[in-house]
């Protein structure tokens, strides 16, 4: 119960971040917005840590390792995902952030030497690809930034899927919110390093709602989203994990259209459609297999319970 709590919070903060990271760069640069972001849920989190006295960091062996490759989804990621945001929609941030699964397929492949990939799920890569590529084709006809945006999503997700994949190699078993700090902490001189080569400018007069995004990511895209992120990737296995975006692109869409009148081209639409198709054959549909699961689990405790009932009719008998 708790996985899948932890996994719905994670697409719905996934759903709502291309948006908010789109707000947040409203009055100052994309890495005063990434950099204050991160600094302050690291804040957040370190006084979480010393409120309820839990362990040092580094009190765990290794640790250093599994956050610096944690690291990697937060820098250099977070700040190509800022830098493209400026350039097309929030939701086809999210469309083309959803090709993540298909690359975590072939690093999982090459790293973990475990294939995912069926004939069917060849296709479903094929046609994710030409959905990508009509995306790109669109956006390059209607200018070069959206363009570069495209492929900077794309990159993005290529970072994202090599951190998660290498974490799962590591196998760490520490608790997600110490690989969630850790992360941040590992990830903060790489950022503010790049803001001061990028901007450098501490005279800014953000607006409410860039305070107000930055707040919002700081403490559920950041604190919480990474802290039940790490929690799913250590119960699940990496492709699982990333079938979040399976979700998230079409919820980005329709917040993007509703909250900030975005529209997308129809050859842009139909890439997206592309796509989310591909991701559906992607996906391994096994309701039949859940449902058996979840009927055995409740046989099971029933079964204990009429047990224990037995012997306490026994016992006092």
């Amino acid at each position: 119960m708790a996985i899948l709590f932890a996994y719905i919070m994670v697409v719905l903060i996934w759903a709502t971040t291309p948006l908010t990271i789109s707000w947040s760069g409203d009055s100052i640069s994309f890495m005063a917005g990434v950099t204050l972001r991160m600094s302050l849920a690291l804040a957040l989190g370190m006084l979480v840590k010393l409120l309820l006295s839990r362990p040092s960091l580094f009190s765990y062996a290794g640790s250093w390792k599994v956050y610096a490759v944690a690291s990697i989804g937060i820098f250099p990621n977070m700040p190509v995902v800022y830098w493209s945001a400026q350039m097309i929609p929030s939701g086809l941030v999210a469309v083309v952030f959803a090709i993540s699964p298909f690359v975590t397929g072939v690093l999982s492949l090459l790293i973990l030497r475990e294939n995912p990939f069926n004939p069917k799920r060849l296709l479903a890569l094929l046609l994710a690809l030409s959905g990508l590529a009509l995306i790109f084709h669109d956006q390059w006809k209607l200018e070069l930034n959206a363009a570069l945006g495209v492929l900077g999503i794309f990159l993005s997700s290529l970072i994202f899927s090599l951190s998660s994949v290498c974490m799962k190699k590591l196998g760490t078993h520490l608790p997600a919110f110490d690989v969630a700090m850790g992360s941040l902490l590992f990830s903060l001189p790489g950022l503010f390093l790049l803001w001061w080569l990028v901007d450098g400018n501490f005279a800014v007069a953000p607006t409410g709602r860039t305070l107000a995004s930055i707040m919002y990511l700081a403490v559920f895209g950041s604190l919480l989203g990474f802290t039940l992120f790490f929690y799913v990737l250590k119960k699940m296995s990496p492709s699982a994990v990333s079938l979040i975006t399976l979700m998230t692109p079409v919820l980005a869409v329709i917040l993007g259209s509703v909250a900030a009148g975005e529209r997308l081209t129809q050859a842009a639409l139909g890439g997206a459609l592309l796509v989310l198709l591909a991701l559906g054959l992607y996906v391994d549909w096994k309701f039949g297999l859940w449902f058996e699961r979840a009927l055995s689990r409740k046989t099971v405790r029933s079964e204990a319970s009429l047990e224990h009932l037995k012997e306490e009719f026994i016992r006092y008998k």
